[in-house]
């Protein structure tokens, strides 16, 4: 797992133009406009479990399956709560999906940068989502385009056995 890093354009993450070096280029994705709309984290988890159906991982035919659907519908949930909380609102998800991973992104206009809460105390309010998106995601870090404002946080998971 690794902390929050910036990537050079070309590196992690899909440029503008939709290539990106480190995307698998089988991977099936499915984009979410955010902007203006009401509900966001309840209608970002709507969107990527119906993804999941889609791509199969739903309905969970193992309990390691449906623990790895819920894993990624936390993610979701935590992306784009902490873009709400910190950054300005998130403008758009966007999931990913291959044979051997899934990629949840959550593109913003925020300047900031997430990073885990250390030291991290489990009983203490807040602050967590970070934390849960390391424990759970096999790599997460941050995108930037040169010159323009905002930014993509993603997260990969793995696919389910």
């Amino acid at each position: 797992m690794s902390t929050t890093r910036q990537h050079p354009p070309g590196g992690l993450g899909r440029e503008p133009d939709g290539t990106g070096s480190a995307v698998p280029s089988d991977r099936q994705w499915r984009a979410l406009s955010l902007r203006d709309a009401s509900g966001i984290v309840p209608m970002a988890r709507d969107f990527a479990r119906s993804a999941l159906h889609d791509w199969g991982w739903l309905p969970a035919s193992s309990a390691d399956r449906r623990a790895a659907a819920e894993d990624v519908l936390l993610v979701v949930s935590e992306l784009v709560t902490n873009a709400c909380l910190h950054a300005e609102g998130p403008e758009e998800l966007r999931i990913g999906c291959s044979s051997k991973s899934l990629r949840v992104e959550v593109v913003d206009g925020g300047a900031g940068q997430p990073a885990p809460r250390t030291p991290h105390r489990a009983g203490r309010p807040g602050g967590h989502g970070m934390f849960i998106v390391q424990r759970l995601c096999l790599d997460w870090g941050v995108s930037r385009t040169p010159d323009q404002p905002g930014k993509t946080v993603w997260a990969e998971l793995a696919a389910p056995a």
